[in-house]
């Protein structure tokens, strides 16, 4: 399963951040009332899930983000995946240790 299939229950995020409604749903281009919808139950779209997920569970800036980071990221797949590999275990243990101590890890990109 992907991670944009998995269920995502939006009104359980957006308590657990403190956030209301305008708050919450702004951040990802969806108007308080269509946001109410989907908290009600009504079928939120792919890229409405995926925004969600990017940016309130995953809590990445996408104002930040650049084609280009995604561009070295495939490149980095494709030509150098032990590099890549290498990278991905490297912040995954950067985000470890800094959990351990309590603290928050940046996830912006464009460091």
């Amino acid at each position: 399963m992907k991670l944009f299939e998995k269920v995502i229950n939006p009104r359980e995020v957006r308590r657990k951040l403190g956030l209301n409604q305008q708050e919450f749903w702004t951040k990802i281009g969806v108007t308080q009332s269509g946001g109410s919808r989907y908290e009600s139950g009504r079928n939120m779209p792919k890229p409405v899930r995926e925004l969600l997920r990017l940016v309130h569970v995953e809590q990445i800036d996408l104002s930040r983000v650049r084609r280009e980071d995604f561009e070295i990221i495939e490149y980095l797949k494709e030509n150098h995946p032990d590099l890549y590999k290498s990278l991905q275990k490297a912040v995954k243990a950067r985000q470890e240790a800094a959990a351990q101590r309590g603290e928050e890890v940046a996830t912006d990109m464009s460091r």
